[in-house]
């Protein structure tokens, strides 16, 4: 399963995907990897969540941000979930490379068994129908508490 976390800047995108991956490490049977582009939230993450700072492994495409995470899948077999944030920071995920990036994902998901959650800059009334069943719009994250 490929779901796209969405929302305006400040909804609360980021602290759903470190709350949620916290949630499903303390849940799950198997691993869990966030994948970000900086080292900022390794304090709000679980310990046993492995933390991936992107940049240092030069992700600048979709095309080498695929590539990235089949070479995390590759390593770890047990791997269940893989939560990505800030990714579009460092590179151009239009819509066109979104629907291509969910499709290339959704095959991965169904051979390896693992779910993806990728933070990106758009809202639920700029999405194409098409793509609208794998997302998730985070509208005001905190107040939800």
């Amino acid at each position: 399963m490929v779901k796209f976390i969405l929302g305006r800047k400040g909804a609360g995108k980021t602290k759903w995907l470190i709350d949620n991956a916290n949630k499903d490490m303390k849940e799950g049977n198997g691993n869990i990897a966030f994948i970000d582009v900086d080292d900022d939230h390794i304090f709000s993450l679980d310990y046993n969540v492995r933390l991936i700072n992107a940049m240092e492994f030069n992700v600048s495409s979709v095309e080498s941000f695929y590539g990235f995470l089949c070479g995390i899948l590759s390593m770890d077999y047990d791997l269940e979930k893989i939560y990505v944030d800030g990714i579009y920071k460092v590179m151009d995920v239009n819509l066109d490379k979104l629907e291509k990036l969910r499709d290339a994902l959704e095959k991965i998901c169904k051979k390896y068994n693992v779910e993806f959650y990728i933070n990106v800059h758009y809202t639920m009334d700029q999405i194409q129908d098409d793509l609208k069943t794998n997302c998730i719009e985070i509208e005001n994250f905190e107040a939800a508490f």
